[in-house]
Protein backbone atom coordinates (compact mmCIF):
# COMPACT_ATOMS: atom_id res chain seq x y z
CA UNK A 1 0.00 0.00 0.00
CA UNK A 2 1.25 3.77 -0.73
CA UNK A 3 1.89 6.20 1.63
CA UNK A 4 -0.67 8.18 0.45
CA UNK A 5 -3.37 5.86 -0.07
CA UNK A 6 -3.04 4.73 3.70
CA UNK A 7 -2.94 8.47 4.48
CA UNK A 8 -6.18 8.69 2.87
CA UNK A 9 -7.33 5.98 4.93
CA UNK A 10 -5.56 8.26 8.09
CA UNK A 11 -7.85 10.83 7.27
CA UNK A 12 -11.04 8.73 7.28
CA UNK A 13 -10.11 6.59 10.20
CA UNK A 14 -9.44 9.48 12.46
CA UNK A 15 -10.27 12.48 10.40
CA UNK A 16 -8.50 15.04 8.71
CA UNK A 17 -6.11 17.29 11.17
CA UNK A 18 -4.35 14.43 12.87
CA UNK A 19 -0.42 16.22 12.55
CA UNK A 20 2.13 13.75 10.61
CA UNK A 21 5.79 14.93 10.50
CA UNK A 22 7.73 15.73 7.01
CA UNK A 23 6.41 17.23 3.64
CA UNK A 24 6.38 13.66 2.79
CA UNK A 25 5.17 11.49 5.81
CA UNK A 26 6.92 7.92 6.02
CA UNK A 27 5.50 4.73 6.96
CA UNK A 28 7.31 3.04 9.53
CA UNK A 29 7.22 -0.60 10.46
CA UNK A 30 9.91 -1.39 12.12
CA UNK A 31 12.71 -0.27 14.65
CA UNK A 32 15.60 -1.76 16.77
CA UNK A 33 18.26 0.74 18.94
CA UNK A 34 18.30 4.15 17.29
CA UNK A 35 17.20 2.58 14.15
CA UNK A 36 14.37 2.68 12.30
CA UNK A 37 12.57 1.16 8.86
CA UNK A 38 10.22 1.79 6.26
CA UNK A 39 7.72 -0.16 4.45
CA UNK A 40 10.05 -0.35 1.46
CA UNK A 41 12.78 -1.40 3.84
CA UNK A 42 14.91 2.21 4.18
CA UNK A 43 16.70 2.63 7.47
CA UNK A 44 17.04 6.12 9.33
CA UNK A 45 18.46 7.00 12.39
CA UNK A 46 15.93 8.37 14.83
CA UNK A 47 17.31 11.55 16.29
CA UNK A 48 14.05 12.50 17.97
CA UNK A 49 12.11 10.24 19.71
CA UNK A 50 12.55 10.03 23.76
CA UNK A 51 9.66 7.89 23.94
CA UNK A 52 11.94 4.65 23.34
CA UNK A 53 15.20 5.92 25.82
CA UNK A 54 17.24 3.30 25.93
CA UNK A 55 16.06 2.18 22.45
CA UNK A 56 13.72 1.05 19.91
CA UNK A 57 12.30 -3.06 20.69
CA UNK A 58 15.01 -3.14 23.63
CA UNK A 59 15.29 -6.66 24.32
CA UNK A 60 15.15 -6.53 28.23
CA UNK A 61 12.37 -4.05 28.30
CA UNK A 62 10.65 -6.02 25.46
CA UNK A 63 11.07 -10.02 27.56
CA UNK A 64 10.01 -7.80 31.07
CA UNK A 65 6.95 -6.95 29.59
CA UNK A 66 5.93 -9.90 28.08
CA UNK A 67 6.98 -11.92 31.35
CA UNK A 68 4.80 -9.42 33.64
CA UNK A 69 1.73 -9.53 30.90
CA UNK A 70 2.09 -13.42 30.97
CA UNK A 71 1.89 -13.62 34.80
CA UNK A 72 -0.47 -10.81 36.03
CA UNK A 73 -1.87 -7.34 35.37
CA UNK A 74 -4.14 -5.99 37.10
CA UNK A 75 -5.62 -2.42 38.77
CA UNK A 76 -3.72 -0.94 42.21
CA UNK A 77 -6.21 -2.11 44.89
CA UNK A 78 -4.65 -5.10 45.30
CA UNK A 79 -1.36 -4.99 47.05
CA UNK A 80 1.74 -5.72 44.68
CA UNK A 81 5.65 -5.60 45.66
CA UNK A 82 6.67 -4.54 42.42
CA UNK A 83 5.09 -1.49 42.01
CA UNK A 84 6.22 -0.60 45.35
CA UNK A 85 9.87 -1.24 44.83
CA UNK A 86 9.51 0.78 41.68
CA UNK A 87 8.30 3.55 43.57
CA UNK A 88 10.92 3.30 46.00
CA UNK A 89 13.61 3.04 43.79
CA UNK A 90 12.30 6.58 41.37
CA UNK A 91 11.79 8.26 44.40
CA UNK A 92 15.55 7.34 45.60
CA UNK A 93 16.85 8.84 42.72
CA UNK A 94 16.21 12.59 43.49
CA UNK A 95 17.13 14.11 46.96
CA UNK A 96 15.72 13.48 50.54
CA UNK A 97 12.22 15.71 49.74
CA UNK A 98 11.12 13.45 47.25
CA UNK A 99 9.54 10.43 49.23
CA UNK A 100 6.50 9.29 47.28
CA UNK A 101 5.09 8.87 44.21
CA UNK A 102 1.83 9.19 41.93
CA UNK A 103 1.38 7.23 38.94
CA UNK A 104 0.16 7.61 35.93
CA UNK A 105 0.17 7.25 32.19
CA UNK A 106 0.86 10.34 30.44
CA UNK A 107 2.80 13.44 31.11
CA UNK A 108 -1.04 15.41 30.92
CA UNK A 109 -1.84 12.91 33.53
CA UNK A 110 0.93 13.80 35.98
CA UNK A 111 1.17 17.30 35.23
CA UNK A 112 -2.94 17.44 35.86
CA UNK A 113 -1.74 15.58 39.26
CA UNK A 114 1.23 17.95 40.37
CA UNK A 115 -1.05 21.48 39.72
CA UNK A 116 -3.88 19.28 42.26
CA UNK A 117 -1.03 18.88 44.73
CA UNK A 118 0.27 22.76 44.64
CA UNK A 119 -3.10 23.97 44.58
CA UNK A 120 -4.55 21.58 47.50
CA UNK A 121 -1.25 22.53 49.59
CA UNK A 122 -0.99 26.34 49.05
CA UNK A 123 -4.87 26.67 49.18
CA UNK A 124 -4.54 29.14 46.01
CA UNK A 125 -5.16 28.48 42.46
CA UNK A 126 -2.68 30.94 40.73
CA UNK A 127 0.08 29.23 38.42
CA UNK A 128 2.99 30.63 36.66
CA UNK A 129 4.56 28.94 33.72
CA UNK A 130 6.74 30.31 30.47
CA UNK A 131 5.02 31.98 27.62
CA UNK A 132 6.42 29.56 24.89
CA UNK A 133 5.44 25.73 27.39
CA UNK A 134 4.36 22.81 26.30
CA UNK A 135 2.62 20.45 29.51
CA UNK A 136 0.16 18.25 28.06
CA UNK A 137 -3.02 18.36 26.36
CA UNK A 138 -5.57 18.16 28.91
CA UNK A 139 -7.90 21.51 29.34
CA UNK A 140 -6.30 22.55 32.48
CA UNK A 141 -3.26 21.69 31.59
CA UNK A 142 -3.14 23.04 28.21
CA UNK A 143 -4.18 26.51 29.70
CA UNK A 144 -0.57 26.77 30.40
CA UNK A 145 0.76 25.90 26.73
CA UNK A 146 2.34 28.39 23.93
CA UNK A 147 0.81 31.19 25.35
CA UNK A 148 2.54 33.94 23.89
CA UNK A 149 5.06 36.83 23.97
CA UNK A 150 2.60 39.15 22.89
CA UNK A 151 0.17 38.66 26.01
CA UNK A 152 0.16 37.41 29.78
CA UNK A 153 -2.58 35.12 30.47
CA UNK A 154 -6.34 35.97 32.39
CA UNK A 155 -7.71 33.84 35.22
CA UNK A 156 -5.29 31.51 37.25
CA UNK A 157 -2.58 31.02 34.93
CA UNK A 158 0.50 33.82 34.22
CA UNK A 159 2.95 33.43 31.70
CA UNK A 160 6.21 35.23 31.90
CA UNK A 161 8.91 35.57 28.87
CA UNK A 162 10.94 32.25 29.27
CA UNK A 163 14.76 33.25 30.23
CA UNK A 164 17.43 33.22 27.15
CA UNK A 165 20.32 35.18 26.47
CA UNK A 166 20.25 35.02 22.44
CA UNK A 167 17.12 37.36 22.07
CA UNK A 168 16.86 38.94 25.61
CA UNK A 169 14.57 40.80 27.49
CA UNK A 170 16.94 43.65 27.92
CA UNK A 171 19.59 43.79 24.79
CA UNK A 172 22.79 44.94 26.31
CA UNK A 173 22.51 44.04 29.45
CA UNK A 174 24.77 42.05 31.87
CA UNK A 175 24.35 38.97 32.48
CA UNK A 176 23.01 39.15 36.37
CA UNK A 177 21.09 42.42 35.07
CA UNK A 178 19.20 40.13 32.42
CA UNK A 179 18.54 37.39 35.75
CA UNK A 180 17.07 40.29 37.66
CA UNK A 181 15.03 41.15 34.71
CA UNK A 182 13.75 37.67 34.51
CA UNK A 183 12.79 37.62 37.51
CA UNK A 184 11.04 40.79 38.37
CA UNK A 185 8.71 39.07 35.36
CA UNK A 186 8.09 36.26 37.64
CA UNK A 187 7.52 38.50 40.91
CA UNK A 188 4.56 40.35 39.23
CA UNK A 189 2.88 37.79 37.61
CA UNK A 190 3.08 36.10 41.57
CA UNK A 191 1.87 39.94 42.34
CA UNK A 192 -0.99 39.78 39.83
CA UNK A 193 -2.32 36.48 41.03
CA UNK A 194 -2.22 37.63 44.96
CA UNK A 195 -3.83 40.95 43.87
CA UNK A 196 -6.89 39.83 41.80
CA UNK A 197 -7.62 36.90 44.66
CA UNK A 198 -6.82 33.93 42.62
CA UNK A 199 -3.36 33.68 45.06
CA UNK A 200 -0.13 31.77 44.30
CA UNK A 201 -0.06 28.05 43.96
CA UNK A 202 3.19 27.41 42.22
CA UNK A 203 5.61 27.90 39.07
CA UNK A 204 5.81 24.83 36.56
CA UNK A 205 8.79 24.74 34.08
CA UNK A 206 10.32 22.21 32.11
CA UNK A 207 13.83 21.93 33.96
CA UNK A 208 16.08 22.82 30.74
CA UNK A 209 13.44 24.95 29.12
CA UNK A 210 12.90 22.56 26.39
CA UNK A 211 9.39 23.35 24.36
CA UNK A 212 11.21 27.13 24.69
CA UNK A 213 13.86 26.12 22.28
CA UNK A 214 16.79 24.70 24.65
CA UNK A 215 17.58 28.56 25.61
CA UNK A 216 20.99 29.21 27.40
CA UNK A 217 19.42 30.38 30.68
CA UNK A 218 20.85 33.46 32.59
CA UNK A 219 23.31 32.38 35.31
CA UNK A 220 21.09 32.04 38.34
CA UNK A 221 18.26 32.19 37.21
CA UNK A 222 16.48 28.43 38.35
CA UNK A 223 18.05 28.82 41.55
CA UNK A 224 16.49 32.05 42.58
CA UNK A 225 13.54 31.66 40.86
CA UNK A 226 12.72 28.71 43.07
CA UNK A 227 13.45 31.22 46.10
CA UNK A 228 11.25 33.45 45.16
CA UNK A 229 8.14 30.76 44.63
CA UNK A 230 8.84 29.89 48.33
CA UNK A 231 9.14 33.02 49.89
CA UNK A 232 5.40 33.75 48.22
CA UNK A 233 4.15 30.71 49.94
CA UNK A 234 4.27 28.31 46.75
CA UNK A 235 5.93 25.32 45.31
CA UNK A 236 7.83 24.79 42.39
CA UNK A 237 7.13 22.11 39.73
CA UNK A 238 10.27 20.56 37.51
CA UNK A 239 8.30 19.18 34.34
CA UNK A 240 10.85 16.35 33.52
CA UNK A 241 9.15 14.61 30.78
CA UNK A 242 11.19 15.33 28.33
CA UNK A 243 14.69 16.39 30.61
CA UNK A 244 14.88 13.74 33.09
CA UNK A 245 16.02 10.11 32.77
CA UNK A 246 19.48 10.73 31.60
CA UNK A 247 18.72 12.78 28.97
CA UNK A 248 20.91 15.41 29.75
CA UNK A 249 24.41 13.30 30.79
CA UNK A 250 22.37 13.78 34.46
CA UNK A 251 19.33 11.71 35.78
CA UNK A 252 17.64 14.80 36.04
CA UNK A 253 17.30 18.41 34.29
CA UNK A 254 17.26 20.50 37.14
CA UNK A 255 20.61 18.85 38.59
CA UNK A 256 22.08 20.76 35.64
CA UNK A 257 19.91 24.42 35.84
CA UNK A 258 20.48 24.00 39.29
CA UNK A 259 17.19 24.31 41.14
CA UNK A 260 15.55 21.83 43.88
CA UNK A 261 11.78 21.01 43.29
CA UNK A 262 8.90 20.46 45.29
CA UNK A 263 7.46 18.51 42.68
CA UNK A 264 8.60 16.34 40.13
CA UNK A 265 7.17 14.99 36.91
CA UNK A 266 8.36 12.06 34.50
CA UNK A 267 6.68 10.61 31.56
CA UNK A 268 7.51 9.07 28.11
CA UNK A 269 10.80 7.74 28.71
CA UNK A 270 9.70 5.85 31.83
CA UNK A 271 8.22 3.01 29.88
CA UNK A 272 10.12 3.08 26.42
CA UNK A 273 6.81 2.47 24.84
CA UNK A 274 4.45 1.26 27.60
CA UNK A 275 2.40 4.56 28.79
CA UNK A 276 4.15 5.48 32.24
CA UNK A 277 4.31 8.84 33.95
CA UNK A 278 4.73 9.61 37.44
CA UNK A 279 4.05 12.74 40.13
CA UNK A 280 6.84 12.47 43.07
CA UNK A 281 6.64 14.57 45.77
CA UNK A 282 7.24 14.84 49.21
CA UNK A 283 4.99 12.40 50.99
CA UNK A 284 3.11 14.53 52.99
CA UNK A 285 2.26 16.40 49.61
CA UNK A 286 1.09 13.37 48.01
CA UNK A 287 -0.64 12.32 51.18
CA UNK A 288 -2.52 15.71 51.20
CA UNK A 289 -3.55 14.84 47.86
CA UNK A 290 -4.47 11.59 48.02
CA UNK A 291 -6.51 12.27 51.17
CA UNK A 292 -8.16 15.20 49.28
CA UNK A 293 -8.99 13.20 45.89
CA UNK A 294 -8.90 9.52 46.54
CA UNK A 295 -7.00 9.62 43.19
CA UNK A 296 -7.55 6.09 40.82
CA UNK A 297 -6.14 5.08 37.52
CA UNK A 298 -7.24 1.91 36.14
CA UNK A 299 -4.31 1.70 34.60
CA UNK A 300 -1.18 2.92 36.26
CA UNK A 301 0.75 1.77 39.24
CA UNK A 302 0.02 -1.34 37.81
CA UNK A 303 2.51 -4.85 38.02
CA UNK A 304 3.04 -3.97 34.07
CA UNK A 305 3.92 -0.10 34.75
CA UNK A 306 6.83 -1.72 37.64
CA UNK A 307 8.25 -4.66 35.21
CA UNK A 308 8.78 -2.51 32.61
CA UNK A 309 10.09 0.75 34.47
CA UNK A 310 12.16 -1.53 36.31
CA UNK A 311 14.09 -2.85 33.60
CA UNK A 312 14.33 0.62 31.53
CA UNK A 313 16.75 1.94 34.93
CA UNK A 314 18.62 -1.18 34.44
CA UNK A 315 19.75 -1.01 30.90
CA UNK A 316 20.12 2.87 31.89
CA UNK A 317 22.48 1.65 34.42
CA UNK A 318 23.47 -1.45 33.44
CA UNK A 319 24.72 -0.27 29.86
CA UNK A 320 26.13 3.57 31.59
CA UNK A 321 23.96 5.41 29.36
CA UNK A 322 23.84 8.33 31.66
CA UNK A 323 28.23 8.49 31.03
CA UNK A 324 27.41 7.60 27.34
CA UNK A 325 25.15 10.71 26.98
CA UNK A 326 27.84 12.88 28.64
CA UNK A 327 30.17 11.90 26.14
CA UNK A 328 28.53 11.38 22.31
CA UNK A 329 26.52 14.75 23.51
CA UNK A 330 29.09 16.45 24.14
CA UNK A 331 31.34 15.56 20.76
CA UNK A 332 27.92 15.99 18.89
CA UNK A 333 27.02 19.49 20.28
CA UNK A 334 30.71 20.35 19.75
CA UNK A 335 30.94 19.48 16.67
CA UNK A 336 27.66 21.12 15.71
CA UNK A 337 28.95 24.67 17.34
CA UNK A 338 31.66 24.56 15.01
CA UNK A 339 29.30 24.94 11.73
CA UNK A 340 28.42 27.84 12.66
CA UNK A 341 31.40 29.91 11.15
CA UNK A 342 30.54 27.42 8.12
CA UNK A 343 26.81 28.39 7.70
CA UNK A 344 25.38 31.30 7.65
CA UNK A 345 21.76 30.41 9.00
CA UNK A 346 22.72 28.43 11.92
CA UNK A 347 22.58 31.47 14.86
CA UNK A 348 22.94 29.26 17.80
CA UNK A 349 23.83 25.98 19.18
CA UNK A 350 22.40 24.77 22.40
CA UNK A 351 21.61 21.88 24.37
CA UNK A 352 22.45 19.57 27.19
CA UNK A 353 23.84 16.10 26.85
CA UNK A 354 21.72 14.21 23.91
CA UNK A 355 19.38 17.29 23.73
CA UNK A 356 20.43 19.72 21.18
CA UNK A 357 18.84 22.76 18.93
CA UNK A 358 20.14 23.87 16.41
CA UNK A 359 18.71 27.70 15.74
CA UNK A 360 18.26 28.51 12.07
CA UNK A 361 17.32 32.34 11.43
CA UNK A 362 17.84 34.78 8.67
CA UNK A 363 21.57 36.79 8.87
CA UNK A 364 20.00 40.08 9.51
CA UNK A 365 21.37 42.09 12.19
CA UNK A 366 18.06 40.73 14.78
CA UNK A 367 19.10 36.94 13.41
CA UNK A 368 15.33 36.89 12.65
CA UNK A 369 13.88 33.31 13.16
CA UNK A 370 13.66 31.26 9.88
CA UNK A 371 11.02 28.55 10.55
CA UNK A 372 10.43 27.93 6.84
CA UNK A 373 13.88 26.91 6.64
CA UNK A 374 14.11 25.05 9.92
CA UNK A 375 11.42 22.80 7.89
CA UNK A 376 13.45 22.38 4.96
CA UNK A 377 16.33 21.47 6.96
CA UNK A 378 14.44 18.66 8.74
CA UNK A 379 13.03 17.43 5.04
CA UNK A 380 16.48 17.38 3.08
CA UNK A 381 17.84 15.69 6.36
CA UNK A 382 15.09 12.82 6.74
CA UNK A 383 15.65 12.55 2.63
CA UNK A 384 18.94 11.43 3.68
CA UNK A 385 18.40 8.93 6.17
CA UNK A 386 17.91 11.15 9.68
CA UNK A 387 14.84 11.74 11.66
CA UNK A 388 14.73 15.01 13.45
CA UNK A 389 12.01 18.00 13.99
CA UNK A 390 11.57 21.37 14.18
CA UNK A 391 10.80 23.14 17.65
CA UNK A 392 10.97 25.92 20.05
CA UNK A 393 9.21 29.36 20.42
CA UNK A 394 9.73 30.14 16.73
CA UNK A 395 9.61 26.38 15.37
CA UNK A 396 12.96 27.51 13.57
CA UNK A 397 15.48 25.08 15.90
CA UNK A 398 16.47 21.86 14.54
CA UNK A 399 15.38 19.21 17.37
CA UNK A 400 17.94 16.34 18.02
CA UNK A 401 16.74 14.45 20.81
CA UNK A 402 17.32 10.69 19.68
CA UNK A 403 17.31 7.62 22.10
CA UNK A 404 20.02 7.31 24.87
CA UNK A 405 21.78 4.40 23.26
CA UNK A 406 22.87 6.63 19.94
CA UNK A 407 26.47 6.36 19.60
CA UNK A 408 29.84 8.61 18.46
CA UNK A 409 29.49 6.93 15.18
CA UNK A 410 25.69 7.71 14.70
CA UNK A 411 26.66 11.15 15.05
CA UNK A 412 29.67 11.19 12.90
CA UNK A 413 26.78 9.73 10.24
CA UNK A 414 24.65 12.52 11.30
CA UNK A 415 27.33 15.41 10.54
CA UNK A 416 28.04 14.06 6.92
CA UNK A 417 23.82 14.32 6.31
CA UNK A 418 24.29 17.62 8.26
CA UNK A 419 27.09 18.80 6.33
CA UNK A 420 25.54 18.16 2.57
CA UNK A 421 22.01 19.84 4.36
CA UNK A 422 23.54 22.84 4.83
CA UNK A 423 25.49 23.41 1.92
CA UNK A 424 22.62 22.73 -0.49
CA UNK A 425 20.00 25.38 1.34
CA UNK A 426 23.07 27.53 2.45
CA UNK A 427 25.02 27.44 -1.00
Amino acid sequence: MSSATLAARRDRAFGAGAPLFYNAPLHIVRGKGVELFDAEGRRYVDMYNNVPCVGHADPTVVEAMARQQATLNVHSRYLHEGIVAFAERLAALHGPSIESVVFSCSGTEANEVALRMARLATGKTGIVCTNATYHGNSEAVAKLNRIGADRNAAGDVRAIPFPEKLRPLLPGASEEELTEAYLDRLRGAIRSLEEDGTGFAGLIVCSIFANEGLPDVPRGFMPRAAEIVRAAGGLVIADEVQAGYARTGRWWGYEVTGFTPDIVVTGKPMGNGLPLAATAASRSLVEGFRAATRYFNTFASSPLQAAVGMAVLDVIERDGLRENVATVGAFLKSALAERKAHFASIADVRGHGLFIGVEIASTDAARTPDADRAVEVINRLKDKGFLTSNAGAYRNVVKIRPPLVFARHHAEEFLVAFDATMAELDG
